[in-house]
């Protein structure tokens, strides 16, 4: 069999589990993280997750946005993202965080931030980006209002959940496509989507190929990486080098026919000086 020269990885779970692995020795070869490239989270995470998660919501349950008490577990790029297109289509935005950088970053961007137990309580959405797990379970769910929407833009099915929540239900019953209907032990009703699954590819389409084209390009030039360097990557994790993700940049606004400055050599002097 061929010899497996290296790997690329585009997703924060799979980063997490990588890094898992490489504390504990375990890489079988070199990894290059893709999703910590600029051209990647930045902007996949961050406008294809915000844009797709909005838009299978609205796709599913035909909610008005404007005016409603949303709520966005975690602040990191997708968590950004669905945050940033919740408000900006009318809706009060809350974010809940377990990092207290991100959770300042949260308050300075103009979001409410409190523990989700607080956060639910008049919510009317509820949507999880975290990459972790247990993030809203029947705890919290018992505290959401009566007619509350709980949906999940971060990984599995278990970043709420799914199924203790509905092995608590008084009953279920499924209202559409994509949306059931729990009643909870305490007869309030919860309509949860996509069964906790990624909600934008479950009732959606996902990433627009706009966005994807970055995430993509690094995919491609991750795997000339690796051929370059045959022989000579050792088996960790890899953070990609500027110059690709500078070289994905450029040649994203060389599609959209968009120019911009470039440094004279007395600027760059000046920057690189210390005199």
């Amino acid at each position: 069999p061929w010899p497996v020269m290296g790997a690329s990885e585009e997703t924060t779970t799979g980063m997490h589990r990588l890094r898992a692995m490489e504390n504990e020795n375990l890489l079988p070869f070199p990894v290059i993280a893709v999703n910590d490239s600029k051209t990647k989270r930045m902007f996949d995470n961050r406008y294809g997750t915000g844009q797709s998660t909005i838009d299978a919501i609205l796709r599913s349950t035909e909610i008005l946005l404007a005016g409603k008490r949303v709520v966005v577990g975690g602040y990191g790029w997708c968590g950004r993202g669905v945050a940033i297109r919740a408000r900006g289509m009318g809706a009060s935005v809350t974010v809940t965080e377990v990092d207290s950088v991100k959770a300042l970053e949260a308050l300075m961007d103009g979001f409410r931030v409190m523990p989700m137990k607080s956060a639910v309580i008049d919510a009317d959405l509820v949507i999880t980006a975290t990459g972790g797990t247990d993030v809203v379970t029947l705890k919290e769910a018992l505290l959401m209002k009566d007619g509350a929407i709980l949906a999940n833009a971060g990984h599995f099915y278990v970043e709420f959940d799914y199924y203790g929540i509905a092995k608590a239900c008084k009953s279920k019953k499924v209202i559409k496509e994509f949306v059931e209907e729990f009643t909870l032990p305490n007869g309030k009703r919860l309509f949860v989507l996509g069964e906790g699954r990624l909600i934008n590819l479950v009732a959606a389409k996902g990433h627009p190929a706009d966005v994807m084209d970055m995430s993509f390009a690094n995919q491609a030039l991750a795997a000339n990486w690796f051929v370059q360097n045959k022989g000579k990557a050792e088996n960790r994790i890899y953070l990609m080098p500027n110059e690709i993700d500078n070289r994905i940049a450029s040649l994203k606004l060389e599609s959209m026919e968009i120019t911009i400055d470039s440094l004279s050599r007395k600027q760059i002097n000046y920057l690189e000086s210390w005199e």
